[in-house]
């Protein structure tokens, strides 16, 4: 059972996004399903615990984050890893999340033609991309949007401010997937009001 535990335990921690039971019964197909539950209420019996971390049921899934008094202090390190260059890759991934959003992770990597979910967790690791909801559809997915530290890195006062995509392809150096551009970008961001409050990876 402590095996269990910490198995749970580590993929919570490793996810960029809330793990759902059914996720996690997924990933650990050889363990009983009561086994898993009961490795996750042994958890937050643990949590309860003063510490760094807590472990919060969020989006209908567990995730172990940092507590909401220190953000300060985690918003200082994330304020530092921000200043760091983005990828390609990720420069790209964001860009089709800022002109398709609410947008999920296949979804995105349809548009790019490769694998995001690697990219994706970079993106929210350094608060630019955040889980704005779910998609009505099977297997609810997750859906993207940006964030407004999004707005203030990229000098956006909101996301219709996008330049046009042929001009941001030019700006980055590279050209952005010609699908893009196919659908104007919302004017608001989606839940944008939680922003302030919500949890820190």
């Amino acid at each position: 059972m402590s095996e269990l535990k910490a198995i749970v335990e580590a993929l919570m921690f490793a996810s960029p996004e809330p793990l759902t039971i059914k996720t996690l019964t997924k990933l650990l197909a050889t363990e009983p399903k009561e086994d898993i539950v009961a490795a996750i209420a042994a958890l937050k019996e643990e949590y309860q615990r003063p510490g760094g971390l807590s472990m919060v049921e969020i989006a209908g899934g567990y995730q172990i984050v940092t507590r909401p008094e220190l953000h300060e202090w985690v918003r200082r390190l994330f304020h530092e890893r921000t200043t760091q260059k983005l990828s390609v890759a990720s420069l790209e991934t964001l860009a089709v999340i800022a002109y398709k959003q609410p947008v999920t992770s296949p979804e995105i990597a349809e548009i790019r033609g490769v694998n995001t979910s690697g990219v994706l967790g970079t993106l929210v690791e350094r608060r630019l991309v955040k889980v704005v909801g779910r998609k009505q559809v099977v297997g609810r997915p997750f859906l993207y949007g940006t964030t407004r530290e999004f707005l203030e890195r990229f000098g956006l006062n909101d996301i219709s401010d996008l330049p046009k995509v042929e001009d941001m392809s030019e700006l980055l150096g590279f050209d952005l997937p010609a699908t893009i551009g196919e659908t104007t970008p919302q004017t608001a961001l989606p839940f944008d009001g939680t922003d302030e409050g919500e949890a820190i990876h």
